[in-house]
């Protein structure tokens, strides 16, 4: 019996969340500049003219910042985004809503086509889990692109 037991043993897989912020110590976004402000404080300076980084914003429904997570790090022209990690930070921090954010080295705030396709990829499948992409910036240490504030809402 202990044979067949064993070879039907599974790992099992526990969710686990703690923020160390008391619920009015958290920063709350009210635009597009405050969360581009956040986002620089929590930024690599030393990094961010050199390679392509991803990061997500995850916020409360009060928009009050859970916290930023770094998903992606790349090359001098991109990096590469995996949906499902984003997806699996989102629902583990039980963010309600979300900004994604990457950083163009070269300074061009201008979003590619790889930028659009990428953010409305991310917001068909927010959808389905009823969390909400907010915006998407382009950040340099000078300047934002927000997708929201252009009108690029998907």
């Amino acid at each position: 019996m202990d044979d067949i037991s064993s070879q039907f043993a599974v790992t099992e897989v526990e969710l686990v969340y703690r923020n160390k912020r008391r619920p009015e110590d958290r920063p709350k976004l009210a635009d597009s500049l405050s969360a581009y402000g956040l986002l620089l404080q929590a930024w690599d300076m030393n990094r961010i003219e050199l390679v392509e980084q991803f990061k997500i914003m995850l916020l409360d429904r009060g928009h009050s910042c859970l916290g930023i997570s770094d998903i992606s790090s790349g090359g001098i022209s991109a990096c590469i985004v995996d949906p499902k990690i984003i997806f699996a930070t989102v629902l583990k921090a039980r963010a309600t809503s979300v900004i994604l954010a990457h950083n163009h080295p070269s300074g061009s705030l201008q979003p590619s086509q790889a930028d659009i396709d990428l953010t409305k990829k991310l917001k068909d499948g927010s959808a389905l889990l009823d969390v909400s992409v907010l915006d998407h910036l382009i950040v340099t240490p000078f300047s934002y692109y927000s997708f929201a504030d252009e009108g690029l809402h998907f």
